[in-house]
């Protein structure tokens, strides 16, 4: 087992636990040993849910396993159903427990309970956290979705959306505005805010979108196979797709549907003078596979950014990510090691990164900006204001999202630039409160810069001088320059060095 700082996705009952905790009138039995309950933070510090997630543990100790650790899986089954009173139960172990093999679905099944009992097999050693969600999700609709009548109006279900899912509050809220201005109605939203209850209701849709298919499409499979349900293959992120989604849905109910575009605020800008600083922008996209599909197509039709690499790390999504980057030019990245992504930027050069989290932090470290479009996330990204993805309101979002760290960055490498002017300097004080200007005093000693090769290093005047290149190439032009000078046997780097460099490289 491979031991990591960072992982891009827990073990399955994690994504077994994010639909736990997105339903409601549902309890999660989870057989795990003291130590595996760290979950819950995620969901009370990094969501910031007002209530604990609906997960009860059997915690067992090492003292136990020399006894009947099989009780107390049942009692903490009956504890669970006496003390919560759920309309269901899923039941699993986690990782460690999978080890001494109790079986808690056998076991379950022969307490006779007055609920319904739905065992979870997730392979903890093989796969990950999306799968352990998705095929979560799909075991309680196979178990509780009934045969029943369509609605009368035109209904669809929205299908993937999970707790700790990125913006899924906020991509339900808008969905449902935009499929109502399309006159169709949500029968039910699942797993997001749904019970029991409302599975057994899905079938009653006429069709179903799905959000997220990392978490939904199992589900959404298999009511179409099983309840003659068509579901919905592109999902609304950006201008583009929004708009094909719009044409989707009107080839499913069988009529012409226009919208009001009106909100949109997105266009504009692509066709104005000012988007040409941003356009030829390289940037390196990163994440789950459906939002990494999504802003690849932000990205270069709609942004004119050029996409120069493009990866996820969820392997369910490989074949698509895959076929995506070759009709870019590319070779995707399909990897959860994020020191292999690290590496792909760092050869790459790219202006800016579109990832999760983890790509924020590598962004940091090699002075590059970086945009998060895409779970896992952390606490910032859950922000409190009404932030959709999906839709028109989306598209607005994730413009602000991609253009202010290249905006920003500007006004960073502008202060730079200007660093040494005498009004400006670090030491002059703050101009716009009238402070008065002094001038910068030079330091003596010679200041020098340490790079990866140790036998190199950078004087003062060359070091002043790569401030003044653009933060989005400097990182570049460094490691070109170290390059050069270890070819012709230098061990400082001068000025002169520096151009010399430069102009070996721009021929």
């Amino acid at each position: 087992m491979k031991l990591t700082v960072w992982t891009y996705e827990g073990p399955p009952h994690v994504g077994a636990m994010r639909v736990a905790t997105a339903m409601k009138g549902l309890h999660y039995v989870l057989h795990a040993p003291q130590g595996d309950t760290y979950a819950d933070l995620l969901f009370t510090m990094i969501e910031r849910r007002n209530h604990r997630p609906p997960v009860s543990y059997t915690t067992f100790q090492a003292r136990d396993l020399g006894a009947d650790t099989a009780t107390l899986f049942k009692k903490s089954c009956q504890d669970a159903v006496d003390r919560f009173q759920p309309e269901a139960i899923i039941v699993g172990a986690s990782c460690t427990a999978e080890l001494i093999q109790d079986d808690p679905a056998g076991l379950s099944e022969t307490m006779g309970l007055s609920i319904p009992v739905i065992p979870l097999e997730l392979p903890s050693y093989s796969r990950k956290e999306n799968f352990g969600a998705d095929e979560t999700f799909y075991q309680i609709v196979k178990a509780l979705a009934k045969p029943q009548e369509r609605t009368a109006r035109v209904t669809c279900n929205i299908l993937g959306p999970t707790a700790l899912g990125f913006r899924a509050r906020d991509d339900v809220e808008e969905l449902t505005g935009l499929l109502s201005d399309l006159g169709v109605q949500v029968n039910v939203v699942a797993p997001l805010g749904a019970t029991p209850s409302d599975i057994a209701r899905l079938p009653a849709a006429h069709f179903n979108m799905l959000l997220s298919p990392e978490t939904g499409e199992a589900a959404a499979r298999w009511l179409e196979k099983n309840h003659h349900q068509p579901f919905t293959k592109i999902v609304p992120i950006g201008v583009g797709a929004t708009r094909d989604f719009i044409a989707e849905i009107g080839d499913i109910i069988g009529k012409p549907v226009l919208i009001d575009e009106s909100r949109l605020r997105m266009p504009w800008w692509s066709r104005s003078v000012d988007s040409t600083y941003l356009t030829g922008k390289r940037v390196f996209i990163f994440g789950d596979g459906t939002h990494v599909a999504a802003h690849a197509r932000i990205a270069r039709d709609e942004m004119g950014f050029e996409v120069v690499g493009l990866g996820c790390y969820n392997r369910e999504m490989a074949r698509p990510v895959r076929a995506l980057a070759k009709s870019y030019g590319l070779e995707a990245l399909i990897t959860d090691d994020y020191l292999e992504v690290e590496a792909a930027i760092e050869a790459l050069s790219p202006e800016m990164i579109l990832g999760t989290q983890m790509e924020r932090h590598i962004g940091k470290r090699l002075g590059i900006p970086c945009a998060v479009i895409s779970a896992p996330v952390h606490v910032q990204d859950f922000p409190a204001r009404y932030s959709p993805q999906v839709g028109f309101e989306g598209a607005n979002v994730i413009f602000d999202t991609l253009i202010h760290p290249l905006v920003m960055g500007l006004e960073e490498h502008l202060l730079t630039m200007f660093r040494d002017d005498f009004e400006f300097h670090d030491d002059a004080g703050p101009s716009h409160h009238g402070g008065k200007a002094t001038a910068k005093v030079e330091p003596v000693a010679e200041e020098v810069h340490a790079p990866q090769d140790d036998n190199i290093i950078w004087l003062a005047d060359a070091e002043k001088e790569l401030k003044k290149i653009p933060f989005f190439v400097r990182g570049k032009a460094r490691r070109n320059t170290e390059t050069y000078a270890t070819q012709k046997g230098l061990h400082q780097i001068s000025l002169d060095t520096l151009y010399e460099a430069k102009a070996h490289y721009a021929r």
